[in-house]
């Protein structure tokens, strides 16, 4: 067996950097740490280190390291690898309930009744005849190792004698087709206090999948590509049980198609929690999206140029994340919603100052008519 780990270098950074966010507890997110440079389909289980595959579904993995199984080309499209030189591609959905997953041990059992935030990036892979508007989230007490090439439904789950389950189901209607984009999927749940494993794919037949035709005389599958997973401990501060803060009903009017800019929402270096001032901020924004129906919201983030591009993107992937979900949890529909993070690419004052950085770390939004 060859240990061959790469862009060691650039990970430390990352997840140095990242340590003021809280520890990720999912191991080797970003598929960069690999037992055997990929060199044919199916092969993720024996190729990635620490992760497996729950059922016979042949998982695959793509790595720049590889002629066959290389970067950006492969037999399914064209997809850069935004965080290292690796990532996965699996099916979501596929003739005859055929379905390909991911599993990976936690680093620490999550803690009952304490909440925690999984986030992960996706992209439909070109060649796809389907797009799906779900992605299951499955975290187990014991690894899963299931003889079945379909579904991982709760009727096998639940065979598996003396495991324990805690399942979520992440809708993102505004993501599912993008096929240049690395999109970032997340969501905030409360722990169970058993969840060992973290799997990854659609847990659904093809009848109970939501779904979306992308060509005419489709046949084939959904088949995404899935990269960068994390976890992570919400801190309590950046929950909603202090309550919601006292806001006036009476809202502003904004302009449609125009950007605007949060005053409040400013962050500060390295950081992505949502204050207090913030939230103010943002339940305004949702006092005016809850009394016009119509409306929809697209938010942007932003950091200064400090760090590499891979990290700013990210970091400002997690800064519009946390507006989102913020309006999610007072209410606001997941379909009215959007969000994508710009890292440094978009200054709107010079970097040479602390308080032109300060001005760049910002998060802005767009508010419409719904499509």
């Amino acid at each position: 067996m060859i240990a061959k780990y790469t862009y060691q270098l650039l990970l430390a950074f990352f997840w140095c950097s990242t340590s003021l966010l809280s520890q990720n507890l999912v191991q080797n997110p970003s598929f960069e740490q690999y037992d055997a440079c990929p060199a044919r389909l199916g092969n993720f289980e024996s190729d990635v280190t620490h992760w497996s595959t729950p059922t016979k579904g042949s998982t695959d993995y793509f790595n720049g390291c590889s002629t066959i199984m290389g970067t950006p080309e492969n037999f399914n499209g064209t997809q850069l690898s935004d965080f290292g030189k690796g990532y996965a591609g699996l099916y979501l959905y596929a003739p005859d309930d055929y379905r390909e997953y991911v599993q990976v041990p936690l680093t620490q059992t999550l803690e009952k009744g304490k909440t925690y935030q999984v986030s992960f990036y996706i992209s439909l892979a070109e060649r796809s005849d389907f797009a799906v508007k779900d992605f299951g989230v499955l975290f187990s007490k014991e690894r899963l190792s299931l003889d079945i090439k379909k579904e991982l439904s709760k009727m096998h789950r639940y065979k598996v004698v003396g495991n324990s389950y805690n399942f979520m189901e992440i809708g993102y209607t505004n993501f599912y087709r993008d096929t240049r984009d690395w999109v970032l999927v997340s969501s905030r749940f409360e722990a169970k206090g058993i969840e060992n494993y973290i799997i990854i794919g659609n847990f659904k037949n093809n009848a109970g999948t939501r779904k979306f035709k992308t060509k005419r005389g489709a046949k084939q599958g959904a088949y995404y590509y899935l990269d960068m997973v994390a976890l992570h401990p919400v801190q309590l501060s950046e929950t909603l049980v202090n309550s919601k803060p006292d806001v006036d009903l009476v809202t502003e009017d904004y302009e449609l198609d125009k950007i605007h800019i949060f005053k409040n929402v400013l962050f500060n270096f390295d950081e992505f929690r949502l204050l207090d001032s913030a939230k103010t901020d943002v339940q305004k924004i949702y006092n005016y999206l809850d009394a016009n129906k119509s409306l929809q919201i697209k938010v942007d983030g932003h950091t200064d140029n400090i760090g590499t591009k891979t990290y700013n993107r990210y970091l400002s992937d997690r800064r519009c994340s946390a507006v989102a979900q913020y309006l999610i949890e007072l209410g606001l529909s997941e379909d009215r919603i959007s969000w994508e993070g710009h890292g440094g690419l978009e200054p709107i004052a010079s970097n040479d100052t602390e308080e032109g950085r300060q001005r760049n770390r910002r998060v802005a939004f767009v508010i419409s008519k719904k499509d």
